[in-house]
């Protein structure tokens, strides 16, 4: 256990002394409670805010969601110098956060990022098949039975796509489609309309698994409740379990049950 006001000043909230400050006007609350007495000792584990944002521990689990706008590269460092996730989030580069899965470089929403390498394992795996919702703006307005041909599944040069879930939001010249997918191919999203001969002119991802875009605005952040990252705890504990009752199915053995 350390000092409040240290742990405080490690996390770069201010320095020490402004940090002793901050504790006694009544800004700080650990585990829910305002603290206000110098010399509280915390634990590792206890969840710290100053002024209702909470404060992140270099040696914790982190978890960021990213409104990704168009252009930027899904990666953590590009060798060309192009505009990355983390010139957005440089504040977290201390806590080695990476992206969960990609968006292509013209594809804005939602994007996970965390420190948290078997929840990333759990949510991008392509057999354990996490939905991922998009709103598609297309050239022009598809018809029932060409937005059936995605709910089966298309063909594609690597093979035929999962049913998927559509929704036509708003017809026209630029008609807009909502489409729920359970895979991560390339450009998958992009080459299924083509498929069904139309052109996407804007893509946007709006939900991953239980988390939600809401109003975040492109390049705006936030660090996920504690509500979500139970979800995403539940969805990871189930993909696990799934897993290992495959394993147990095909008799692969105990290492592999483990």
């Amino acid at each position: 256990m350390e000092r409040l006001q240290k742990v405080l000043a490690q996390c770069g909230i201010a320095s020490r002394r402004k940090c002793e400050k901050i504790i006694l006007e009544g800004r700080v609350k650990v585990n829910g409670k305002v603290v206000t007495q110098l010399g509280t000792k915390v634990h590792e584990n206890d969840r710290i805010e100053v002024d209702g944002k909470p404060v992140v521990r270099k040696n914790e689990k982190i978890y960021v969601l990213f409104n990704k706008p168009k252009g930027c590269i899904t990666t953590v460092y590009d060798p060309f110098g192009r505009k990355t996730v983390m010139d957005y989030l440089n504040k977290f580069k201390d806590y080695r956060i990476f992206p969960v899965g990609r968006l292509d470089r013209d594809t804005e929403g939602l994007l996970l990022l965390t420190n948290d390498g078997q929840l990333s394992f759990a949510l991008t795996h392509p057999s354990h098949q996490v939905e991922k919702t998009y709103l598609v703006e297309i050239n022009g307005t598809p018809s029932k039975k060409q937005l059936e041909r995605l709910s089966q599944g298309v063909y594609l040069e690597d093979g035929k796509t999962l049913p998927a879930e559509t929704e036509l939001i708003r017809g026209g010249r630029r008609s807009l489609v909502k489409i729920t997918i359970r895979e991560g191919r390339k450009r998958q999203i992009r080459r299924m309309f083509k498929a069904i001969g139309f052109s996407v002119l804007n893509l946007k991802r709006i939900k991953f698994g239980p988390l939600v875009l809401k109003d975040l605005k492109p390049g705006e952040y936030r660090l996920l409740k504690e509500s979500e990252i139970s979800k995403l705890k539940e969805l990871e504990k189930h993909v696990y379990k799934m897993k290992k009752e495959k394993n147990i199915h095909r008799g692969d053995g105990t290492e592999q049950e483990k």
